[in-house]
């Protein structure tokens, strides 16, 4: 058959913090696809354009770039399509859509963790797609770096997931991303590559071990939807990788929709990428990873076809959804008070907002409940539903988002759950206290094994539900040292009931603003959430209690004032300064009665009933 040999297409994939973005830094400015000057003013992370990837430190939506790559030899420049994926298997889908889009994949391991349940997850979609894999081990000058160990612990995982002779044979890179260097030779524990300057072994060993794209000369036009984008000007924007044929600006297709409709439509403007920026094209082959407008409802999955001989690709399959929350308008006290009050009654604003994010996010699935004015979001995961959240808060909106709950499934009459993989990383001294939050959560552990160092690793699997509101028990008790990370596992039958929250809560009874003089009383009975001068209502939480039930608490008590003089008068006493709780911690501190008020100028946890009599009615009818 027929190849390109003036393109590759390469997917990089790795656990989260590996390196994978500053890869693609370096790889873009050795390239040259900067002018000198420019490439000194550069941003780190270039490609982590959203706020909240720049501010987490995680990379969120897969994107794609391009390098033309220079040979050495003198001969012809070949484009290097690069797709910089998640490392977080919360965003599952992305890694998915980023894989159809090319012919290998870069796992990059870092030199001192080794493989992670994420590396686990991505390389686990690779294989499966039958894709041959170069392995680069980054960050080798890390003092506790184990290079050769890493290798064999990723030959071991390779196994595991039952990989075939070819995709075993790898070729292996070793880098240093951050100052720019690789080599094909494994250098000393903790030290950077000596035997090299650059990333020209990388480069090199992407041309060799990334497969050119072949085409039949003569198959119709095929290009297979990956990616959405918007554009002020153009309006809908569809990525795509044309697989057959060539598609023109001008020309007439045949949109092939998901439910199994046709319609001709025009390409009103053509674009291919050249290092951050998209440029005008006139004509992209079968290989080329372009951007084309002109279709206003096209989504991800379709098929842009030749109008004479349409023949659909397949549609995108990704995982099923672990972990749902109900999203809806608020409805607290103090509702429109904080930025634009967007979706404070405006039902159409929330579910509007909703519907357009399942135009880009193939991993979500938005459900409607009895209420009119909330809706189920499932997603892969916690973290995934909480960004969703923040952006839409960033955005001006108001909601009501209830705890975060399972998405279970019926087999054979039985209730089914989802299940993690998780894998902790921790001080000796702290083993026994994961021990323990693990075994209150069912977690069953798998596989441990100590480096030596002084660490240790654990292996669980545990319940999805059991991880909710986990993260920040689990930093408490390891005093920030630990690492944590979960991955998909399957379904399990239903491992019975849990009890991960053994305090209850500190509810206001009346409305009003909180006073230091109420604090002072208060804070023996648990841990206060609110500051001297917030404002509450009836019903909304302001504390951790110390005991397991909830306590309705007056924090807006005043001093009384007398015309008598107090020998205590003058005798101040100090504020235990409160717990600020973020979006995330928010949504793991709920209980199944609580939800979380989120505006874009506060996050409040709150009870469903406000009214504390109709809560005590609703309890006492339960216990009945």
């Amino acid at each position: 058959m027929p190849t390109r040999h003036d393109i590759r297409n390469v997917a990089i994939v790795a656990h989260v913090d590996h390196g994978k973005t500053t890869l693609v830094d370096a790889m873009l400015k050795q390239a040259g696809s900067f002018a000198a000057h420019a490439a000194e003013n550069l941003d780190e992370r270039m490609m982590d354009s959203n706020d909240l990837e720049r501010e987490k430190g995680i990379t969120i939506l897969a994107k794609n770039t391009a390098v033309k790559y220079h040979p050495k030899d003198g001969g012809d420049p070949i484009t290097i399509n690069i797709i910089d994926t998640p490392g977080h298997a919360d965003f599952g889908g992305e890694v998915e859509r980023g894989l159809s889009m090319v012919d290998a994949v870069v796992l990059l391991v870092d030199a001192s963790e080794g493989p992670l349940p994420q590396t686990r997850f991505v390389l686990r979609k690779a294989l499966a797609a039958k894709m041959p894999v170069i392995l680069c081990i980054n960050k080798t000058d890390r003092p506790d770096s184990r290079i050769a160990e890493v290798v064999d612990e990723t030959y071991d995982l390779f196994l595991d997931l039952d990989a075939d002779e070819d995709q075993i044979e790898f070729p292996i890179v070793y880098a240093c991303a951050r100052d720019g260097v690789a080599s094909l030779t494994k250098p000393e524990d903790g030290t950077v590559p000596q035997d090299s300057d650059n990333l020209e072994p990388f480069f090199s060993t992407l041309l060799e071990t990334v497969p050119a794209p072949e085409y039949d000369e003569s198959a119709p036009l095929q290009a297979h939807v990956t990616n959405l984008d918007a554009d002020n000007f153009l309006g809908r924007i569809a990525l795509l990788r044309v697989e057959q044929g060539e598609l023109r600006k001008g020309q007439t297709v045949a949109w092939m929709k998901r439910d199994g409709s046709v319609q001709n439509v025009r390409i009103t403007e053509l674009m291919m990428t050249e290092a951050l920026t998209r440029k005008p094209a006139e004509v992209a082959g079968p290989g080329d990873i372009c951007a084309v407008a002109g279709i206003p409802d096209i989504m991800i999955g379709e098929t842009l076809a030749d109008p004479e001989n349409p023949v659909a690709l397949p549609l995108i399959t990704v995982d099923e959804p672990a972990i749902s929350m109900t999203i809806g308008t608020n409805t607290s006290p103090l509702v429109g008070r904080g930025g634009t009050g967007k979706g404070a009654d405006a039902k159409a604003a929330v579910k509007d907002r909703l519907e357009r994010e399942l135009i880009g996010n193939v991993s979500l699935r938005v459900l409607d409940t009895e209420r009119p004015d909330a809706w189920e979001v499932q997603g892969r995961g916690e973290l995934a539903l909480a960004i969703l959240v923040e952006q839409m808060r960033r955005e001006g909106f108001e909601m009501t988002i209830g705890k975060p709950q399972v998405v279970t499934k019926e087999v054979d009459g039985k209730t089914y759950e989802p299940v993690e993989r998780m894998t902790i990383d921790v001080p000796e001294e702290h083993m026994g206290a994961v021990t323990q939050l693990m075994g209150v959560r069912k977690g069953r552990m798998d596989n441990m094994s100590n480096h030596g160092s002084g660490w240790v690793r654990m292996e669980f699997v545990v319940p999805s539900r059991g991880l909710i509101g986990f993260r920040t028990e689990f930093l408490t008790n390891t005093r920030g040292t630990g690492i944590a990370h979960s991955i998909h596992e399957g379904h399990e039958p239903w491992f019975g009931t849990l009890t991960t929250r053994n305090n209850g809560s500190l509810v206001a009874d009346r409305a009003g603003s909180v006073t230091a003089f109420a604090m002072t009383n208060l804070q023996e009975r648990g841990v206060l959430f609110t500051e001297p001068g917030t404002e509450v209502y009836e019903g909304m939480i302001v504390g951790e209690n110390s005991r397991s039930d909830d306590m309705d608490v007056n924090i807006t008590k005043e001093k009384k004032l007398t015309n008598m003089r107090s020998s205590t008068a003058d005798v101040t006493e100090s504020i235990v300064p409160p717990r600020k709780l973020s979006l995330e911690q928010s949504l793991e501190f709920c209980r199944d009665d609580e939800c979380v008020e989120v505006t874009p100028e506060a996050v409040r946890i709150r009870k469903v009933v406000l009214d504390a009599r109709e809560r005590a009615r609703t309890a006492s009818r339960a216990k009945r």
